[in-house]
């Protein structure tokens, strides 16, 4: 049945329905069908024009601390503001889309990130463009969360996990065009020409809003059982436990505020300590007695995945024109390399979960990344040996994290994937707002590609673990032991 959606004056497109035939003797790209294609292509170039807008700040980082007279640890709190929200955008969007379909919170994520962007180009301090950062977490944990449960739920089981990782594909080659842009309109323009730029995605947004079908999962779940999934019911079970979870809520913004627009002063660590603890509240509250323990270590998973990867996304132009002394155009090209290895690493991380499961493909990637860590960071400045190296570095070790929406979504069903996955990934996405902020302070004591170096390798060993031996999945045996069940499997 077709879904009505609000404020769309009309009805959605109705679904396709998934067939999922091993025996049919097709390439698998013609199974897809024509229709899933496109559903494809929507959700891709929204989550293409996400990476544009999302790194536009780690390009700029030098030009706008220049004009606002920004230290290190305050430049790389903008790369971290945008994960300050990016856990209440990742749950309220991701409820939108189990309540209301997958579609609606892929245009609301799409408006947030673009809107958020284009603000960024018009502030006028420190404060307003982090503040503008905010508003660009809430859409871009949407769109992650929208986008990967429409295309996953949209594609044949056996195929899930190349929809998760050709999808997050997209990402990769949004930063690859911000480069190309940056190289072209920063030294003509100046930096506030870059996010001007932002309100591009809004087309797209309309685009989708008019032409794509819902995705097959949701719309079969909500016919099965005649109702609107509401999974943040645990939340609002009575008015006191209401009244209490919005000032909880609140409570964490603030600290999380605080602590990365440098207003915590000697208090940052309690106030982090409060924010994490507000966070493992919630995921008791909608995990329930038997699931908590699997929303807690997922959390856990994904935030040690954003410790080790961000730190090089986030850090990795200021490493070039500061230690290297690289110019714009320069910058511009090793990007490119970096950018077109994630890609080409998704799309192998696609073909690699499908053949040996998503566990065991992402801690056998991820190992194999660990090779080219260090010698990124000790060819010094030569460019197409550092090209080389760093393709090879973001195919394996940062490509691999197409899996992950196929990985976290598995462990929910249909009526509470797009809220268990926005709400798990992006409170563990934190670990991005600390990866940046940790490198700079690892910098003041060492060289930063030294410190890059060091927080990549060392966290991506406690990933390895982590997903390799499916540790969620087996704490989530032991509080339940009915549970197990990877429910995007064929």
């Amino acid at each position: 049945m077709g879904a009505a959606l609000p404020g769309g004056g009309g009805r959605a497109p109705h679904a396709v329905p998934v067939t999922d035939d091993p025996r049919d003797p097709r390439p698998w790209y013609r199974q897809i069908g024509r229709t899933r294609w496109k559903a494809f292509a929507g959700a891709w170039i929204g989550y293409l024009l996400d990476g544009f807008d999302f790194v536009l700040i780690t390009l700029v980082l030098t030009e706008v601390s220049e004009e606002f007279g920004l230290d290190p640890v305050e430049a790389a709190g903008l790369v971290s503001a945008a994960f300050v929200t990016r856990w209440l955008g990742g749950a309220v969007l991701g409820a939108i889309g189990d309540r209301y379909g997958r579609r609606t919170a892929m245009v609301l994520s799409i408006w947030l990130f673009s809107l958020g962007t284009l603000a960024c180009g018009f502030a006028w301090s420190y404060g307003s463009l982090f503040a503008a950062r905010l508003v660009i977490g809430l859409g871009m944990a949407g769109e992650y969360s929208a986008s990967a449960t429409y295309v996953m739920e949209s594609w044949p089981a056996r195929l899930r996990g190349r929809a998760s990782g050709f999808l997050i594909s997209g990402y990769s080659m949004g930063t690859v065009l911000a480069a190309e842009a940056y190289s072209v309109v920063v030294p003509a323009h100046g930096w506030r020409w870059m996010f001007y730029l932002g309100v591009l995605p809004v087309v797209v947004a309309l685009w989708v809003r008019r032409a794509l079908p819902e995705a097959a999962d949701w719309e079969e779940a909500v016919a099965e059982t005649a109702t609107r999934p509401s999974p943040f019911r645990p939340l609002f079970a009575d008015r006191r436990r209401a009244v209490v979870n919005v000032l909880l809520a609140a409570v964490a913004l603030g600290a999380l505020f605080a602590v990365f627009a440098g207003l915590a002063g000697g208090w940052t660590a309690v106030l982090s300590v409060t924010a994490g603890a507000v966070m493992a509240v919630f995921a008791a509250q909608l995990g329930g007695r038997r699931g908590r323990v699997l929303y807690l270590a997922l959390i856990g998973t994904v935030f040690a995945a954003f410790l080790y990867s961000w730190p090089i996304q986030a850090l990795l132009p200021t490493y070039l024109k500061t230690e290297l002394g690289y110019a714009p155009q320069e910058v511009a090209r090793v990007l490119y390399f970096a950018g077109f290895g994630t890609m080409a690493g998704c799309w192998l991380s696609g073909f690699t979960g499908d053949r040996f499961g998503p566990s065991r493909a992402y801690a056998w990637t991820l190992t194999a990344s660990l090779v080219f860590v260090f010698p990124v960071f000790a060819v010094g400045d030569d460019l197409p040996l550092l090209g080389v190296l760093l393709f090879a570095l973001q195919a394996l070790g940062f490509g691999v994290s197409g899996l992950l929406p196929r990985w976290i979504g598995g462990h929910f069903p249909a009526e509470r994937r797009a809220a268990g996955l926005g709400f798990t990934y992006n409170v563990g996405a934190l670990g991005g707002a600390v990866a940046p902020v940790l490198g700079a302070r690892l910098a003041e004591g060492m060289a930063l590609g030294t410190a890059l170096a060091v927080l990549t390798s060392g966290l991506s060993l406690v990933v390895v673990v982590l997903v390799g031996f499916d540790v969620p999945r087996r704490l989530h045996r032991l509080a339940d032991p009915t549970a197990g069940t990877d429910h995007l499997r064929a």
